[in-house]
């Protein structure tokens, strides 16, 4: 950040904290669309669709909602996709979603999606992607707000059953414009789904990968140097590793940080403990992200709030920078990021 600009932001008062969180124009580059479902359509959908629930209640399921890592998440995330089957349960999920984030200020979300989760259940590949596509044409349409489509791969099943889910996609290749790999990160190292990420990037996808939230920062280092990814996901435990946290500022390599997610698998214990004032002050690339925010409690704003309240040492400059991020590393057109780059500069611009 330039000198001139980092002054002039530094002196706006943290007062105009609140107002500046919730009006800065953001993207968000980590958002799971099934972890959006909260429990009272997830109990909508299951009496539509005739699904029986293991709870007997939107309280009861919220309250299963204690997590001690990210497998015991996982259990209950799945059994709440459960009740996703037609194509019309997709559309509303992600409208939802789009909703919300409208309200966040969102001005563009790269959803990632997990057609193995569905598919492996009998939906066919084609309703969940048609779903999800029709929403994201209305949220544009409505809300203003644009997005993309990200693919990710299961990494705790076969590279067989992702290259499979690949070759059943690209019917479809024009609706969604990169991959990811997501699920239990633990035992199921990045290189593992070498040869589908090479295959991707020979399509000209986009690539991005979990990496470094529950697995050590050599999983990010795989991901950079064996899957070529252009984005870490999470990445948090960049920090083991003084040389790779040079490496990712050098670089520019963006992470797609989940704070509130962070606190709530217990990757730390409290938000006065999270690393990413540290990693901004090191010069990485960090942008701020809900992750699965009908299960960790909270969606964008409420995550950028948690951040600011939990480490007081950031204040606007930081805010600023954490927008400008995000809006940097996203997958967006030229044209769309210079947009939204001068919308950004006019909220701030108001407070200064």
């Amino acid at each position: 950040m330039p000198l001139e600009l980092a002054s002039r932001l530094d002196k706006i008062g943290r007062d105009e904290l609140p107002r500046l969180l919730r009006d800065m124009p953001k993207c968000e580059l980590h958002i799971h669309i099934e972890g959006s479902l909260e429990p009272e359509l997830i109990f909508a959908l299951a009496q539509r669709n005739g699904v029986a629930l293991s709870y007997p209640s939107v309280e009861a399921l919220r309250e299963a909602y204690a997590f001690t890592d990210l497998q015991s998440f996982l259990d209950i995330y799945y059994a709440g996709a459960s009740v996703l089957l037609k194509e019309e349960d997709f559309f509303d999920m992600a409208m939802a979603y789009f909703r919300k984030a409208a309200a966040d200020n969102v001005v563009h979300a790269e959803l990632f999606f997990d057609p193995q989760t569905h598919t492996d259940r009998g939906v066919p590949f084609k309703t969940v992607i048609d779903g999800l596509t029709r929403a994201s044409e209305t949220a544009q349409r409505e809300l203003g707000v644009s997005s993309a489509l990200i693919l990710c791969f299961l990494r705790h099943l076969s590279e067989e059953a992702a290259l499979a889910t690949l070759e059943e996609a690209l019917p479809y290749r024009d609706q969604f414009i990169g991959v990811g790999l997501d699920s239990s990160e633990r035992g199921h190292p990045p290189e593992k789904f070498a040869r589908v990420f090479a295959r991707c990037r020979e399509l000209g996808l986009h690539l991005v990968a979990h990496a470094g939230e529950e697995g050590p920062a050599e999983y990010i280092e795989t991901a950079l140097d064996l899957l070529k990814v252009e984005r870490i996901d999470h990445g948090v435990r960049c920090v083991e590793k003084p040389a790779l946290v040079e490496r990712l500022a050098a670089e520019q390599v963006p992470l797609t940080v989940c704070p509130l997610s962070n606190i709530k698998l217990c990757v730390f214990s409290s938000m006065d403990q999270h690393n990413i004032a540290s990693l901004l002050e090191a010069g990485l690339k960090v942008t701020v992200n809900s992750d699965d925010p009908a299960y960790f409690g909270g969606y964008m704003n409420e995550n950028f709030d948690a951040v600011f309240n939990g480490l007081p040492q950031l204040g606007p400059r930081h805010a600023y920078q954490l927008a400008l991020n995000s809006i940097e590393a996203s997958f967006g057109s030229d044209e769309a990021k210079a947009a939204w780059v001068e919308k950004l500069d006019r909220v701030f611009a108001d407070a200064s």
